[in-house]
């Protein structure tokens, strides 16, 4: 079942077209592509990574202005960023396949290593780290889903996609993982302390993955993909339901879920550059 986005017939000022994101800020410095960037929640601060090997932490100074009060250099370039606020844990991706870990210290002026877990042969492309379980989840384009133990630094288990692990997503209650990968299929894992099984696989997509978001009230997956679609999998409907959102002439590159209520979407290094929300007041997706 799919949903054509078209203009409301209703006034609802939350969603008015005629309102546009003002700039707030401008962050100036690295000297490549910027792959990721958090939020420090509570702080006026930001943590990026970017292709120039950089991780920059940047904090908002009385002039109003951003600037890095750390910048780390690591070997290869930084792919991909997981932060933790409860324990100020850091986790790097690289493009030689390393996820490194740091500890941020409180005034985030320094980070310090931790441990380093070689989890990949190729680029990182996503990190979860699931706090309940001290479990670090990596998906890299040598087509591998990996996790590790960060109390020990051992390898718990991985799984072989066939093709590049793209994106990932991890409901820590049930220990299930999603690995979306670039021939469009979310492959569904079972994680335990030994390895992984694989439960089933998902396929409504005809292009790669780009992203997963993950609604752990609901139980639903949101999946943005290169062929212009979102597809809403109800996984908590047990009844095999998926909802096609349409609306995008280019490739999604990103996406957001916000207040269990509206799933915001946006694209990401393509050229139409366009923000579209669809919103979702009833407990299941009616569409």
């Amino acid at each position: 079942m799919a949903a054509e986005i078209k203009p409301s017939t209703q006034s609802n000022e939350r969603f008015c077209t005629t309102k546009k994101p003002v700039l707030l800020a401008k962050l100036d410095g690295c000297n490549d592509e910027v792959n990721a960037a958090v939020l420090i929640p509570g702080e006026e601060g930001i943590i990026s990574v970017s292709d120039d090997k950089t991780v920059r932490v940047w904090l908002k100074r009385d002039s109003g202005q951003y600037w890095p009060s750390i910048c780390q250099y690591m070997p290869s370039g930084t792919t991909s960023i997981y932060y933790t606020v409860e324990t100020r844990q850091l986790f790097i991706g690289q493009e030689n396949g390393t996820v490194s870990e740091y500890s941020l210290a409180p005034d985030f002026n320094r980070m310090m290593q931790v441990k380093e877990y070689l989890a990949h042969q190729a680029r990182v492309t996503e990190i979860i780290f699931a706090i309940n379980c001290e479990w670090v989840l990596s998906v890299g384009r040598d087509k591998v889903f990996s996790y590790n133990c960060t109390q020990t630094g051992r390898n718990i288990g991985t799984y072989n996609a066939e093709a590049w692990c793209t994106a990932l997503q991890f409901d820590a209650q049930t220990k299930h993982a999603f690995v979306g990968d670039y021939s469009g299929q979310i492959t569904m894992l079972k994680l335990d302390n030994n390895g992984t099984t694989v439960i089933t696989t998902l396929k409504g997509h005809s292009g790669s993955i780009r992203s997963l978001t993950w609604d752990s009230e609901r139980q639903m997956l949101f999946s943005g993909s290169f062929d212009h679609t979102i597809i809403v999998w109800d996984m908590g409907g047990q009844q095999g339901n998926a909802y096609e959102l349409q609306g995008h002439h280019n490739k999604v590159g990103n996406q957001y879920y916000l207040n269990l209520e509206v799933l915001f979407e946006y694209h990401v290094r393509v050229g139409l550059s366009i923000c579209q929300v669809w919103q979702t007041r009833h407990h299941r997706l009616s569409l």
